[in-house]
């Protein structure tokens, strides 16, 4: 008896259009960020060469003929131009080279140790700023010149005045020390990052994005409420609830998937003040303390983070923009 014969199931066309013109957008989008980062690569290169000083001008200066060893151990006796090939070489391997302040580490030891606090921190400030910052301008907007309304407004405009560097020590100070009711800063000795020391430095960082979240929330729903087919699901007679959550608030978020990449990488990369402030040893702070330093390697290894974060970012904000909105094609 032979088994009866189905036809193999085939996706749609347009479902196999959709995604051929996805995957060429992807492709497009990878051959041009590949330039990008060697630009931004070069540039940093060779602005942090023309800076004056350098890793080993110490306030005691080293023996002359000591310096010499060390720069040569470093290949920072060679020309600029022959240290920028080797350390591209070395890019092109997933090298990013030792520190040259810290003898005993190298670039990726210090990223790993840096990141994971930064990304925990920034990850969950945009998650709470999005949240909040939806919520009130989507109230906002349908409460307008209401004392809802100038409620919402008056916050986020205090929130994008009063930077973190003000209200980081204004929490620690009264939440902190006044109160007692969160530690101030640093992490647990015994188990590092613990809800209790997360809330001041994610409320802290996430209030600025709060405000500009909701102002952007506010205007894209004032806009929105007011178009043709809005007006057209309304007088067709749907729950309010409905036309606003399937209908208003899907069209309004586009401007919001727009910030929300870069906020995110610098989010994600670390607050310089919200860890300064709250004693946290994320990769911000090494950030600026290689800077100081002349610690080349370093720098460049977090300036090489910040630009693929930006770049994917960007890239996934992009790709969810064309989901939400059908007008928006591969091109």
């Amino acid at each position: 008896m032979k088994a009866a014969r189905y036809p193999a199931k085939t996706s749609p066309l347009w479902l196999v259009t959709a995604q051929g013109f996805m995957l060429s957008y992807l492709a497009r989008r990878l051959l041009v960020a590949i330039p990008t980062i060697l630009v931004i690569i070069t540039v940093a290169f060779f602005m942090m060469r023309a800076a004056p000083g350098g890793p080993f001008d110490l306030e005691r200066p080293m023996p002359e003929e000591i310096r010499q060893n060390v720069m040569a151990a470093y290949g920072m006796d060679q020309p600029v131009w022959k240290q920028y090939v080797d350390y591209m070489a070395g890019i092109a391997r997933f090298d990013l080279g030792p520190s040259l302040k810290f003898r005993d580490k190298s670039v990726a030891d210090i990223i790993s140790e840096g990141f994971p606090v930064s990304a925990v921190i920034g990850a969950l400030s945009i998650t709470l700023a999005v949240f909040v910052g939806t919520i009130m301008g989507s109230i906002a907007a349908l409460r307008q010149n209401s004392p809802a309304d100038y409620t919402v407004v008056g916050i986020s405009t205090v929130g994008i005045v009063i930077p973190p560097f003000v209200m980081g020590p204004i929490l620690a100070l009264l939440v902190g020390l006044h109160w007692g009711l969160l530690p101030t800063g640093g992490l647990d000795p015994r188990y590092g990052m613990t809800w209790d020391r997360l809330i001041l430095p994610v409320v802290t960082l996430a209030l600025p994005q709060i405000a500009i979240i909701s102002r952007l929330m506010r205007a894209s729903m004032i806009e929105v409420l007011r178009s043709n087919y809005v007006r057209t699901a309304r007088a067709k007679g749907l729950p309010a609830a409905s036309v606003i959550v399937r209908h208003a608030l899907r069209s309004a978020v586009l401007p919001l998937v727009s910030y929300l990449g870069p906020a995110a990488a610098a989010l994600l990369t670390g607050s310089i003040v919200i860890e300064q402030v709250f004693q946290l040893p994320g990769i911000g702070r090494q950030f600026v303390q290689a800077a100081l330093q002349r610690d080349y390697t370093v720098v460049m290894g977090v300036v090489i983070l910040y630009a693929s974060l930006i770049i994917v970012l960007n890239l996934i904000a992009d790709l969810l923009y064309a989901a939400l909105n059908p007008k928006v094609k591969y091109d």
